[in-house]
């Protein structure tokens, strides 16, 4: 006897005894012996020569024993199993992701089996009727819903693996197949990720890695559906640079997210927590199919996706370039006319001039202003202009240096007061320039870390759309710190700005001119933005790009009590100093 038995007995065997116990049910069975286990058990069992033997022995010393096998075949377990087919009154039969492992004849069961070294093996023995009918009836009922192994072994022998759809509640199991998915890409791998975090989770598996390999190494095509995010902004970049056949398009959030490999396997991952760091918190469960109609209706259930948002990039793309060109017709409908009424009195000016036909000095030097004063306006537009260039190409610089604001204001104000008193008198204009300095101690300054010119031009530009939009009343100057920013008013916009809490300098222009089309507000400080044959509109979005290269912020709203605008821009305060300081 190859194994001591105890009527009525329940044990735990360890090492050998599992063996033994085994050949034992082998070699004592009178009509049937039942054998089920998982895709290990073929080539653990079997390769044992003792159970073989026994196995042949007991088949040709007793011809009706009969020899029933449910294993789940794969390829490490095919050779093993086409030997069971070819000797005795054996049949075998297949199923997917069995874990028991046990054996049962007439009167034993062996179950529970584990297969590691020899003395850790492990199983559960009993010879107690009642627990050999039970197994009797759960052999029976797997028997039922297993399929006959032919068709398996072909289809494995042919390279072509059996259909089969899992619904895996296992969320460690679940993380597994995601990964080893991903590895297996090998032409392509579509994936829809249904929240901006599930990127972030994806990386953390590798995932993403895996989606990289498979395109530097393989050159397979990968497609991902995502909603965009500042979150996960480093990842699509690493993609991008890292993966030449990768393409990413925005996508929205959804309750479940897909991954199809390869047009031949699909996954789809049904969302538990969204907000959860980890895959294996995030999910509920797995759908994972190799068949191909769930495969094909996944795949062209993702194109669609992908379509749609690839034609609504088109149409985003379209609207934008449609966009453009109109802002640039009018553009050049505007700088145009900016170029004429210029051009226009230089020329005629400069000949009465050069004829001599002046009537008096005055009248000379009145011509001559007015020619200089129009050569100035060309050169603020070509100027203009050549910003937009070095702006759009990245190439403005500047010249930093630390220097007093009140300096700078009260230079462009002397300059301007000049020029408006003359404006005044030629068209017949009441407007004032009034500057009301931030009130400080005696001697205190405003210091910032700006580039001189530029800051000359934000406030020329300032003042100039400020002078054009005003026929008559005030347009005033002032500066306020970080202290005196809750005067300015909440409806301004700094909060937006950064401003508010942080040491910063405001400027502000303020006018009584028309005000701010409210249609354009919006996009004031856009390119080409100009709803009038009086600019432009280069100068707001040039003034813009000079104070942000200074980390500063530009902004506008209409004054409250329904006179004019004020323009504001704010400045990184250095310190505010003493003269003898600096």
């Amino acid at each position: 006897m190859l194994f001591r038995r105890d009527k009525g007995r329940i044990t735990i065997l360890h090492g050998a005894q599992v063996i033994n116990a085994l050949l034992q049910i082998f070699s004592t069975a009178d009509n049937r012996i039942d054998v089920c286990g998982n895709y290990k058990f073929p080539s653990k069992i079997f390769s044992f020569e003792s159970v073989n033997k026994l196995r042949l022995d007991a088949a040709a010393r007793n011809r009706n024993l009969k020899q029933r096998y449910i294993f789940q075949i794969t390829k490490e377990s095919v050779r093993y199993c086409k030997e069971l087919m070819a000797t005795g009154n054996n049949e075998l039969r297949h199923m997917d992701d069995i874990e028991a492992n046990f054996a049962v004849n007439e009167k034993e069961y062996l179950g529970s089996i584990t297969f590691n070294e020899i003395q850790q093996q492990q199983a559960i023995y009993s010879n107690m009727r009642e627990i050999v009918e039970q197994q009797h009836s759960i052999f029976d009922t797997l028997w039922d819903k297993s399929v006959p192994a032919e068709d398996i072994i072909k289809n494995i022998e042919e390279g072509v693996e059996p259909e089969f759809i899992h619904i895996i509640s296992d969320l460690h199991k679940a993380t597994d197949i995601y990964i080893d998915l991903a590895k297996s890409i090998e032409k392509e791998g579509l994936i829809l990720l249904a929240d901006s975090k599930a990127m972030i989770r994806a990386d953390r598996l590798g995932i993403i890695d895996y989606l990289i390999e498979a395109s530097c190494q393989k050159h397979a095509t990968v497609k991902i559906i995502c909603p965009l995010s500042k979150e996960n902004s480093y990842i699509v970049k690493r993609i991008l640079n890292e993966a030449p056949t990768a393409k990413i398009v925005n996508g929205g959030s959804s309750h479940s997210g897909m991954f199809i490999v390869d047009s031949k396997k699909f996954l789809r991952f049904e969302l538990k927590d969204p907000k959860a760091e980890e895959f294996s918190d995030a999910i509920g469960f797995i759908v994972y199919s190799n068949g191909k109609v769930s495969v094909s209706s996944s795949k062209s259930f993702f194109e669609l996706i992908w379509n749609e948002h690839i034609q609504y990039e088109k149409m985003k793309e379209y609207e934008r370039q449609k966009e453009g060109d109109k802002l640039k017709d009018e553009f050049i409908n505007v700088a145009a006319h900016e170029l004429r009424t210029p051009i226009q009195p230089i020329l005629g000016l400069s000949q009465v001039l050069r004829s001599g036909k002046v009537n008096s000095t005055d009248d000379y030097y009145k011509y001559l202003d007015t020619i200089i004063r129009n050569a100035k306006r060309l050169q603020r537009l070509a100027d203009s202009i050549l910003d937009v260039t070095r702006i759009e190409s990245q190439s403005l610089k500047l010249n930093k240096e630390q220097v007093k604001l009140e300096d700078i204001i009260t230079e462009v104000i002397e300059d301007y007061r000049d020029q408006i008193e003359k404006a005044n008198d030629y068209n017949k204009k009441s407007l004032k320039l009034l500057y009301e300095p931030r009130e400080r101690e005696e001697k205190e300054y405003v210091l910032v870390e700006a580039d001189k010119a530029r800051l000359v031009q934000v406030i020329s530009n300032l003042l100039n759309n400020a002078i054009t939009f005003t026929k008559q009343g005030v347009i005033s100057i002032s500066s306020s710190t970080a202290s005196k920013i809750q005067q300015i008013g909440s409806s301004s916009g700094i909060d937006d700005c950064g401003g508010l809490g942080k040491d910063i300098v405001v400027v502000r222009i303020k006018d009584t001119g028309i005000g701010i089309d409210q249609e354009m507000l919006p996009r004031l400080f856009s390119r080409f933005i100009s709803k009038s044959y009086q600019g432009t509109g280069l100068g707001l979005f040039v003034s813009k790009s000079i104070v942000e290269a200074h980390e500063g912020r530009i902004w506008a709203e209409n004054n409250a009590d329904g006179k004019g605008a004020s323009f504001y821009f704010s400045l990184p305060l250095v310190k505010t100093t003493s003269s003898r300081g600096t």
